[in-house]
């Protein structure tokens, strides 16, 4: 009898849990996730959709890649003054840059930036950012057929070398006491993810936070010894050439320099770099880089 009155508790809060997961996405935010048929999640007053380029099997100069590395697209939805507000980001090939765009284009949306994150990779990824404001619903409906596109033909040109993989385990504790900032373990990937709490950026009244986009990153792969890093770091204007001057200085590459969002206030720059080495010097130069963010000197101008 014991044992029953153990297993009916047990399940009741099983249930209620459930219950509890499902009510903590807005009823309209849930509605998104089914209608685009992706997965999600709800935090800091943001829903953010997965999209990630499972199909793609990325070799970057000569090293496979796991999708976590930064192949992971998505959209996030905020509450603004009498709409959402809508931003993305998109894993494309080059075969589906342009299908893409114009399909986020005709249904009314924004493309705010393309560009890439890499250098040597194969086959070519490009990055689409995307926008727009309205109910949840229409933005679902708008973004829809454009992700409809995505991965639907295998890319061309790709080399048949399928590239080698980085055996070991990182120290991830370790990074993260370089760095100063925890991650997630995502598969091989250990990722660290910092916002920009010291920047104001609002949109139509919604907050744009790090779960918005506005962040800094760092994703790790391989072993110890032997490690690949890349990442996003998010500046202002004043900011840009004090961190490529840090990154160089410590061999980290740098891949591309661009924004990512458009009449916003400050401006923010996004810069991607890319490094390979023993995981815990990749991670010290990153940290240099970090160290110069929010620093009274970075005016906004």
């Amino acid at each position: 009898m014991r044992i029953k009155i153990w297993l009916t508790a047990c399940f009741s809060l099983l249930i209620s849990s459930s219950v509890f997961a499902q009510q903590s996405v807005p009823a309209d935010y849930a509605s998104v996730l089914t209608a685009l048929g992706r997965q999600g999640d709800f935090k800091d007053g943001v829903l953010k959709v997965n999209i990630p380029r499972n199909d793609l099997k990325v070799v970057i100069d000569g090293i496979a890649t796991p999708t976590p590395f930064g192949f992971g697209g998505w959209i996030a939805l905020t509450k603004g003054t009498g709409m959402d507000v809508m931003m993305g980001d998109l894993v494309l090939t080059e075969d589906e840059v342009n299908p893409v765009m114009s399909a986020v284009l005709d249904a009314g949306l924004d493309v705010t930036a393309v560009h890439n994150h890499f250098f040597f990779e194969n086959p070519r990824i490009f990055y689409m950012h995307v926008h727009g404001h309205g109910t949840p619903a229409d933005l679902a409906a708008k973004i829809k057929p454009a992700l409809a596109l995505i991965g639907k033909n295998p890319p061309r040109n790709v080399s048949a070398a399928p590239g080698r993989t980085l055996d070991g385990k990182l120290d991830a504790a370790q990074l993260a006491k370089i760095i100063g900032t925890e991650g997630e373990q995502n598969g091989m990937v250990y990722k660290i993810t910092i916002g920009r709490s010291d920047l104001s950026v609002k949109e139509m009244g919604a907050t744009i936070n790090a779960r918005m986009g506005l962040n800094t990153w760092a994703a790790f792969y391989g072993s110890d010894s032997e490690a690949v890093v890349a990442g996003d770091i998010a500046m202002l204007e004043s900011e840009v050439t004090p961190v490529l001057k840090a990154l160089r200085s410590n061999g980290l590459d740098v891949v591309a320099i661009h924004h990512h969002m458009i009449d916003t206030q400050p401006s923010i720059i996004f810069l991607h770099y890319w490094g390979k080495g023993e995981a815990q010097k990749l991670a010290r130069g990153v940290k240099t880089a970090v160290d110069l963010l929010g620093k009274p000197s970075a005016k906004v101008r």
